[in-house]
């Protein structure tokens, strides 16, 4: 990993034959007992067979430790994570800090060996992030060699893949100072990060099963996935009996996005006044526990195959829910349940959408639950707002 570093690939060079793994017989799984799919990961519960005795406490059931250095590891204050998850996180012994740490690395998954290097920085960063930790502070490499490429194909393949793992971790704001080069039969590339930081810095099941628990978690899931895959055409059909004067479905810029883009097309200088956030029930919660990772209460959390942003007269705005929520039901709890709710207001304004300070979250229930069941038998909304 010493030396200077290559430059960029130019747009020709990365095009070329040469530049995609030449000679490279690709590693087959199932010429090594693996099954297809799992590449070269070792299937899940066999891993946590052969890395049982890395947890202490757990591989003889003594609770003693094997010396005086991980004894006194384990008496550190803060969380702790090992085996099994994204990262492991170890307090350290000053100012409360700790270290969270992850390694991963992988077969090439595609030819152009730019795009491998960065897909494999990705890969490795991503566990940080899959526990809000936004910044690394360094990175090794880790690479093999395979020893069926020439020297010349060596010297052109491996400084452009090197060049991709470099560029992604530039691109995450860290930067890559050293690692391990072998040579082996397959090219092996992957790396380590490592990042020091303080407990509210990470996020970690500890503090979500405080607010949720694992069964809720699944309801919530199976609610979401429904959800995505139920069509808004009851909606659509809807929005003529009830005199709509204007809708949008609410995607990848969220509900105040997509709100903010339907005032701006209106004739007339009006502004969407959102009071009320329908979200799935515990979901919320979760959201703060995390941070406010997504941005779920201001509205701009992405959504994939949302529902319908619905402009109604004050009038019909309680109808149209109330009917939403009986077409609902009678299809077999194929929409989110309740169907639709009143989430505001329009008045004169600049075009723009807003929701207030301190919205009122509607917690959704899952369909089939017992708060679903009692939601459907419950009066329709007051007619007072027309945004649905």
């Amino acid at each position: 990993m010493s030396g200077t570093t290559p430059p960029p690939p130019s747009a020709e060079a990365v095009g070329t034959e040469a530049c995609f793994f030449p000679g490279y017989k690709p590693f087959k799984p199932e010429e090594h007992g693996l099954e297809r799919g799992f590449r070269c990961k070792v299937p899940q519960e066999a891993l946590l067979k052969l890395l049982a005795g890395l947890e202490k406490d757990q591989a003889d059931g003594t609770g003693k430790a094997e010396d005086q250095a991980s004894d006194f590891g384990q008496q550190l204050p803060g969380p702790r994570l090992g085996v099994g998850m994204d990262c492991c996180v170890i307090p350290l012994r000053h100012g409360g800090l700790s270290l969270v740490q992850t390694t991963d690395f992988f077969y090439p998954l595609v030819e152009d060996p730019y795009m491998m290097g960065r897909i494999a920085c990705a890969n490795v960063l991503s566990d940080l992030y899959a526990m809000g930790i936004t910044e690394c502070d360094n990175m090794l490499m880790l690479l093999s060699v395979s020893q069926k490429m020439n020297e010349k194909d060596r010297e052109r393949v491996m400084p452009i893949m090197i060049q991709g793992f470099r560029d992604a971790a530039e691109e995450g704001g860290t930067s890559v100072t050293g690692g391990q080069t072998v040579i082996n039969p397959w090219i092996i590339v992957g790396g380590v990060a490592s990042v020091v930081c303080q407990p509210n810095e990470f996020i970690m099941w500890n503090k979500i099963k405080l607010v949720v628990n694992k069964e809720e978690v699944k309801e919530a899931y199976q609610e979401a996935m429904f959800s995505m895959a139920t069509l808004n055409r009851t909606a659509a059909g809807l929005m003529h009996k009830f005199q709509a004067h204007a809708a949008t479905d609410v995607t990848g810029f969220g509900l105040l996005g997509h709100a903010n883009n339907l005032a701006a097309q209106q004739r007339n200088e009006v502004a969407f006044v959102i009071h009320n956030l329908p979200i799935l029930a515990k979901m919320a919660a979760i959201s703060k526990a995390c941070g406010n990772l997504f941005n779920l209460v201001q509205g701009t959390s992405a959504e994939t195959s949302g529902g319908l942003l619905v402009c109604l007269p004050r009038e019909q705005a309680a109808k149209f829910c109330s009917e939403m929520k009986s077409q609902s039901s009678g299809a077999g709890g194929q929409g989110a349940p309740g169907g639709a709710w009143i989430i505001g207001i329009v008045e004169k304004g600049d075009r723009r959408a807003r929701i207030i300070d301190k919205p009122r979250i509607i917690e959704v229930p899952p369909r089939g639950s017992q708060a679903a069941s009692q939601e459907n038998h419950s009066s329709s909304p007051a007619p007072s707002p027309n945004l649905s």
